[in-house]
């Protein structure tokens, strides 16, 4: 950037000037990704590197989705800017089946991910963008892209690292009448911690009282560990727009397909959102969203997967928490998704003598001594010197477990001895991080 005049082009000696939207200098490749793709480098060079960085789900998708997209391979013609009609009635089927919500296939909207919906809200809808902290990595560089005002709201370990309703309620007094999204994201990435009924009652109240949109990312819902997910939407129907997908739950991120829920009070944001989508990304894949109604479909092979993985990853997730723990690591036990978000606090003297006085250079240095791949708080919107992390616990065979385990009956526990043989890899991560903090 020219240090005179930041409007000016960027040139070097190979290229035509480059002129770059003010809202996008400085970005960087989404964290998650960028970690990914560095282990994966690294992997190549011949480094043992443990992946816990990037949230991918490590569970196949369920076979009865694999079929329905082989068996609709053919299809080749755009489809509906909205979505496929079948699709879209059987996500509010599911929805009206799983949670109660009073919605119809008129309320949804299908795009390529829920991050590119997100997106879009964000771009037709004039206001405030209000996150939790800590918070999954992009729903603040799409703010600043599109040019929107972002407002953090801090959380405390103490609380879970939830939003409380007096927090919220405190920010929208600042300004009443102001327009605001607030996001909530639960099962949370990148905590593993999810809300009681009640406190999503509270904070529907203070929503409603201050006329905000919620923008409730469910995402990862049915990886609730107990299977009780329960949706805001409940509390505060007229204003919850609830974004949910198939990548986690289905396994299936590079399917790329999410999903929107609006209320009928809202439809008009639907209808704008559509507007825009058919100018930028026209429709989603059509063979993804035939294969898609298969799974808002659901049914006893469907439940069979999804109470096998969440036994998983609760089993796995419980482990990894009590290591960390013995170490002195504070981190709580996972309610929902494979996350643990710890935090490195008590041992921030004997990280210091060591040079390493934030969560940037502490998950470095880890990285560089031990292979093990986490993503410092600071991604995630804390502060720097916070010595925060994000866990993500999927770095094993998911085949191989998730067979493993229907071959057990569900109403018993996973043992130790299950979780040592397939997701080994996991725990010899956590070994290695409880080992070099210990150091």
């Amino acid at each position: 950037m020219n240090p005179k005049n930041s409007m000016a082009p960027i040139t070097d000696e190979h290229s035509l000037p480059v002129h770059l939207n003010l809202n996008v200098r400085g970005l960087e490749p989404s964290a998650t990704l960028a970690i990914n793709e560095r282990s994966n480098r690294l992997r190549r060079k011949g480094r043992t590197i443990h992946k816990l960085g990037l949230g991918q789900s490590p569970f196949p998708v369920p076979t009865p989705l694999v079929d329905a997209l082989r068996d609709n391979a053919f299809r080749k013609d755009y489809l509906a800017v909205r979505g496929l009609r079948e699709l879209r009635d059987a996500v509010a089927t599911y929805r009206r089946r799983r949670h109660g919500t009073d919605c119809s296939g008129d309320d949804v909207l299908i795009g390529p991910g829920s991050k590119e919906l997100m997106f879009l809200l964000q771009l037709v809808y004039y206001g405030d963008l209000v996150i939790p902290t800590p918070t999954w990595v992009s729903y603040a560089p799409q703010a600043h892209i599109i040019g929107r005002h972002v407002r953090w709201l801090d959380t405390k370990e103490s609380d879970g690292w939830r939003l409380t309703a007096d927090a919220m309620d405190r920010l929208c007094s600042e300004d009443p009448g102001r327009p605001r999204i607030v996001i909530l994201n639960y099962p949370s990435n990148p905590t593993g911690g999810t809300y009681h009924p009640q406190e999503l009652e509270d904070l529907a109240a203070v929503a409603r009282r201050h006329h905000c949109v919620l923008l409730s990312d469910e995402i990862y819902g049915e990886l609730h560990h107990e299977g009780r997910h329960i949706s805001i939407a409940r509390f505060y129907p007229e204003g919850t727009i609830t974004s949910s997908g198939l990548s986690k739950w289905c396994g299936a991120g590079g399917w790329r397909l999410g999903t929107f829920i609006f209320p009928r009070g809202l439809r008009w944001l639907l209808d704008a959102m559509s507007i825009v989508a058919s100018e930028t990304y026209t429709s989603t894949c059509a063979p993804i969203q035939y294969a898609a109604v298969r799974a808002f479909q659901g049914g006893t092979e469907i439940e069979s997967y999804l109470k096998h993985s969440r036994r998983i990853l609760h089993s796995l997730g419980k482990k990894l928490a009590g290591r960390l723990r013995a170490a002195g690591i504070e981190v709580a036990p996972p309610q929902g998704g494979f996350y643990l978000f710890p935090s490195f606090h008590p041992h921030r003297e004997a990280l210091a003598a060591r040079g390493l006085t934030d969560s940037v250079s502490l998950c470095e240095r880890l990285l560089e001594d031990t292979g093990v791949a986490i993503l410092p708080g600071s991604h995630f919107g804390r502060p720097r010197e916070e010595l925060t992390a994000r866990l993500a616990y999927v770095d094993f065979n998911g085949a191989e477990a998730l067979s493993a385990s229907q071959s057990m009956p569900l109403k018993e526990p996973l043992d130790d001895s299950f979780v040592e043989t397939h997701c080994g890899g996991v725990l010899e991560a956590a070994d290695k991080i409880c080992a070099w903090i210990e150091e």
